[in-house]
């Protein structure tokens, strides 16, 4: 028992310093703060980045309450197939990753009448879910139409995205320049990076990765590590970047 006690302070900063290492949780100053501070430092490191992650973290119970969820409404619909209960059960089936059928879905709760975009942008979800970017193009365009800030300008982001993959780059190229006036979505971000390096605009594309790879210096906690993804991406489309700028360099500097 005298053992568990003494190795417990030591357990603390363990964890700490592997979380830290792992997540890169905040600024370099929390690996001070651990080292030299010991155990006091791992706990205060543990309460303000630890904690709040695992709040914000999905439960299992929630998990539970959405399956149960599902089961009824799939019960539902088949008495009451009304709008409201489709476009709700597709939103379940896109969160547990069922595209097809959140699809599939999410069409019986669009009609004619249908006049706000969250169907269109939850069918278009899906369907990029599946790369199938030709397919979201029009309920992306329908979501626009209805609503050209939805989802904090990332709908008209995507949109700009699946033009580029189709190769519609003329209006991708606007659709970006107009979605990032206002819009720091990393993921728009990056996808319009990617368009300007497809095109060889390499300066344009390592200044827009850029600003992705600048934001680690201010999140922490959850909120960098939901950024983390993108981060990822960005350092390795800027290292393909700073390649291909350095041999168009050498090239230029050869007699």
């Amino acid at each position: 028992m005298r053992f568990l006690f003494a190795a417990a302070p030591m357990a603390l900063v363990v964890f700490a310093l592997v979380h830290f290492i792992k997540y890169r949780s905040g600024s370099f100053i929390w690996l001070y703060v651990i080292i030299f501070l010991g155990p006091i430092g791992a706990l205060v490191y543990i309460i303000v980045e630890v904690l709040p992650e695992l709040r914000a973290s999905p439960a299992i119970g929630g998990r539970i309450a959405k399956s149960k969820r599902v089961k009824y409404l799939e019960a539902t619909v088949l008495d009451n197939p009304s709008a409201g209960n489709y476009e709700e059960l597709a939103d379940l089936y896109r969160e547990q990753g069922d595209f097809t059928r959140a699809r599939e879905t999410y069409s019986r709760a669009i009609s004619g009448r249908t006049d706000h975009p969250d169907p269109f942008y939850g069918r278009a979800l899906s369907a990029l879910a599946m790369d199938d970017a030709a397919a979201a193009i029009p309920d992306l365009e329908k979501t626009a139409s209805l609503d050209r800030k939805h989802d904090y300008l990332r709908a008209l982001g995507l949109l700009a995205h699946c033009y580029a993959v189709t190769g519609d780059m003329a209006r991708a190229d606007t659709l970006f320049r107009e979605a990032l006036q206002t819009s720091t979505l990393s993921e728009t971000q990056y996808h319009y990076a990617e368009l300007l390096a497809t095109q060889g605009r390499v300066e344009e594309a390592r200044e827009m990765t850029q600003r992705i790879l600048n934001k680690r210096a201010t999140l922490s906690g959850p909120l960098r590590r939901q950024q983390e993804p993108w981060f990822k991406r960005a350092s390795a489309l800027l290292a393909r970047l700073n390649a291909v700028a350095s041999v168009g360099a050498r090239g230029v500097g050869q007699p």
